[in-house]
This record gives structure tokens, C-alpha cells and sequence, in this order.
């Protein structure tokens, strides 16, 4: 019976650290997008409602990368905390094992996997295209509007429209549209009548003229013709289409499994090569399998790294983070150019992954101390300690609330010596 309690407990730590950090990490990611968002609200007059859309439509794409990081900041802190107030030290004299504590960790683990995997494969793809098609629609009516009868309209690149009157939201009277996108050979063209067409693919509204004239003034600027026309459609791109193609998040990161194995055969049946596809196919199965690593691995380095709390732990995590993520881009890289298998290059991070989580958990199952784990990590917590130490003397101390600056003098000289001081000892108890 006391199994199942201490399993539900550290279950119960975990899931609130992971929630914790989710939101934290997933909330500074939101931070990029704000300018764009307030931007949105002041000069698109978006509603509310309608941001409180777009934020979940961008939640998938953030949430990709956030669930991964939060499995390891759960089990890092979490083991952290048991070892720093002696609960580890109250499992062990249980007659648990190492592999016994490690039953709730790999369930906790097993949830965020299958969590990871339903956002890589299905919410990403389907956030993706409802943000493109909502951003694309806020625009588009936005231009509409802007096409008010006997005013020039500027909003679109290299044209320049006036209509006489409207009907409707999309149809359009006696339309005149000065055409300079090619400048050598400007175009003047004239309509009766005009529909505009949303095109949710190219992020471009298609202009469809009737019964009209063209007006086409040659290089030679002495050659002048004009061809009537029954039937002709303009592309408008949007006044931000560019900019929403990149905010759009569009590529293949955001495909699904359908339309990624698509590409990938159209383009073996055009004899070329899919690399970029095949490398973001196998991520999206990839990425949810760190979700188990990260969460067995964060374990041992939780209780390793108690001695140097809640910074240590937090090293530990930074430290882990970066070498994965710097390790799978440029392995994925190495696949995309060729240099790598593409479907084996993303799993190569998570196989020295695997390796060191056995490692580390065998080496705690047998009580063995694991040296070269632990030489890491504490380099990597007194490089943590050295760099925070260096940027709380480069901020000025007058700048941080409740804290009086200090007086140069004999009092800051020895409190000086007596950072060196700790810093030396340190490092001697570290050789």
C-alpha cells in the first residue's frame, strides 16, 4: 500500500513542476509574437475573441517544443527536492530501489510522450493552417473595407484602384486599376464590374474582372495597345502577405504525415530529392520519444545535483537542454545536405540520449557513483555559479530593487575576498 502512495506522490510532484514549467517556458515564447499581436489590434481592429483564437492556434507550435523541456525540468526538480529534504533518504529505507521509483517517473513520462506525439502529429498541422487562414481572413476584410467608392486605394503593392461603387462585401462597380508592377510596360485597365475571390493557398485575393479594357503602354513608349477582354483575373497580394507567410510558421515542420509522405513521393517521382521532408517526417515521431529519455534521465541528475539546490538543479536542466537541441539541429542539418541518413540523423541525439540514461540509472541502481556524469555536472553548476556571480556585479546595484548599493571601502574589498574566498574552495573541493 505504501508503493501506491509514494508513486502517486511523486506523480502528483511531477505533473505540478511540469504544469508550472509548461506555462512559464510557453508564456516566454508567446513573447515574440506580441509586437505582431498588438499590431494586429491597433491597425486590424481585432477583437478578443479573436486573439484569444490566434494564441491558441500558435499554441501548438510553441507547446512542441515546451512539453520536452518541462518533462526534464519536472524530473530534475522534483528528484532534486526528495534528495535535498532527505526523502530520497526515506524511499531507500523503505527497501525501495531505484528501479522501484522509477515506475511513476516512467508513467509520467509515458503521458507526455503520447501527449507530444498528438501535438507533432495532429495539433500542429491543424494550428498552422487555422492561424494562417484567420490572420489571412483579418487582412483580407480589412482590404476589402479599404476599397471605398470615388478613393484611391494604395494597399496594394505596385496597384493603384478606384472604384465607383459596391455591392456587397466583394462586388465591385466601374473599376480602374493603374497597374505598375512591371514598370517598363505599365498597364492602365478598366471593367465594369469586379468580384474579389479570397485564395486561402496563396494568401492572395484574385481579382475577377468582367467585360473590361486594357490599356498597355509599350518599352518604346511609342507603341501603345489595348485588347478588350470578357473575363480577366488579377492576383492581389495582400498589403502583409509577405510577413504572413513568415508569421504563418508555413513549412514543412507544420505538414502532416499525409501531406509530408506526399511530397516525398512526388518528388521521387520527379527524381528529386526529399530530404527536408523526410527528416521532418521522422521528427515528429523523434521529438515525443525525448519526452521518455528526459524524464528517466532527469531523475539521477535531480538527486546528483541536490547538494548545489535549486541552481544546481537548474544548470543540470540549461545544461541538458542545450546539447540536446544543439545536437539534433545540426544533426537534422546533416541530413537535410546529405551527409546523413535523413531518417536516422534526428534519432542519433537520442540514442547517446539513451546510452546516458542507462548508464546514469544503472549506475544508481547499483549505488555506484557515476564520475564522469558527475565531473560534468559539476562543471557545468560552477560554470552556472561563476556566470550568475559575473552578471550580478556587471547590473549595478542601485538598479535592483530593495537592495542599498554598496559604499566602496573596506567593507566591499572584504566582502571581495570573501567571494574569492568561496569561489577557491570550491573549486579545490572540485579537484
Amino acid at each position: 500500500m505504501h508503493i501506491k502512495i509514494i508513486d502517486r506522490y511523486i506523480i502528483q510532484e511531477l505533473t505540478k513542476v511540469f504544469l508550472i514549467s509548461t506555462c512559464a517556458l510557453t508564456m516566454v515564447l508567446y513573447m515574440d509574437k506580441f509586437l505582431f499581436m498588438a499590431e494586429m489590434i491597433v491597425n486590424r481592429g481585432v477583437s478578443f475573441l479573436e486573439m484569444c483564437r490566434i494564441m491558441m492556434y500558435l499554441s501548438p507550435a510553441f507547446l512542441a517544443l515546451t512539453v520536452p523541456m518541462s518533462v526534464l525540468v519536472a524530473s530534475v526538480v522534483a528528484f532534486n527536492q526528495f534528495s535535498a529534504y532527505n526523502e530520497w533518504v526515506a524511499m531507500k529505507a523503505c527497501n525501495l530501489s531505484f528501479l522501484q521509483t522509477m515506475r511513476p517517473v516512467l508513467i509520467f513520462s509515458l503521458f507526455t510522450y503520447f501527449l507530444a506525439a498528438v501535438i507533432m502529429i495532429y495539433a500542429l498541422p491543424w494550428g498552422n493552417m487555422a492561424y494562417k487562414k484567420l490572420i489571412f481572413d483579418i487582412i483580407q476584410n480589412r482590404a476589402s473595407v479599404d476599397i471605398k467608392p470615388n478613393v484611391f486605394n494604395y494597399d496594394f503593392k505596385n496597384l493603384i484602384i478606384l472604384v465607383k461603387g459596391r455591392e456587397g462585401q466583394s462586388r465591385l462597380v466601374d473599376v480602374f486599376i493603374a497597374d505598375s508592377t512591371q514598370s517598363e510596360t505599365p498597364k492602365i485597365i478598366t471593367a465594369s464590374q469586379g468580384v474579389l475571390l479570397p485564395n486561402w493557398e496563396s494568401l492572395k485575393v484574385q481579382l475577377e474582372l468582367k467585360n473590361g479594357t486594357i490599356h498597355e503602354l509599350g518599352k518604346a513608349r511609342s507603341d501603345y495597345q489595348t485588347i478588350n477582354f470578357d473575363m480577366y483575373d488579377l492576383a492581389l497580394s495582400l498589403p502583409d502577405t509577405e510577413r504572413l507567410e513568415k508569421e504563418a510558421l508555413v513549412g514543412n515542420r507544420e505538414l502532416s504525415i499525409t501531406k509530408l509522405l506526399q511530397q516525398i513521393n512526388k518528388s521521387k517521382e520527379k527524381g528529386l530529392v526529399a530530404r527536408g521532408a523526410q527528416v521532418e517526417l521522422s521528427k515528429k515521431f523523434s521529438i515525443p520519444f525525448t519526452c521518455l529519455l528526459f524524464g528517466l534521465l532527469g531523475a539521477p541528475l535531480g538527486i546528483h545535483s541536490s547538494r548545489s539546490g535549486k541552481s544546481g538543479s537548474f544548470a543540470m536542466c540549461v545544461m541538458v537542454i542545450l546539447l540536446y537541441y544543439i545536437g539534433l539541429i545540426f544533426m537534422q542539418n546533416m541530413g537535410k545536405v546529405g551527409k546523413i541518413e535523413p531518417y536516422s540523423s534526428v534519432w542519433i541525439p537520442n540514442i547517446i540520449m539513451l546510452v546516458i540514461t542507462i548508464y546514469t540509472s544503472y549506475k544508481m541502481q547499483k549505488d555506484l557513483p557515476f564520475r564522469l556524469t558527475g565531473w560534468v555536472a559539476d562543471r557545468a553548476i560552477v560554470i552556472y555559479e561563476i556566470s550568475r556571480n559575473i552578471f550580478s556585479k556587471l547590473v549595478p546595484q542601485s538598479s535592483r530593487p530593495g537592495i542599498k548599493p554598496l559604499k566602496y571601502g573596506r567593507n566591499r574589498e572584504a566582502l571581495d575576498e570573501t567571494t574569492k574566498k568561496i569561489m577557491r574552495e570550491k573549486m579545490q573541493n572540485l579537484k
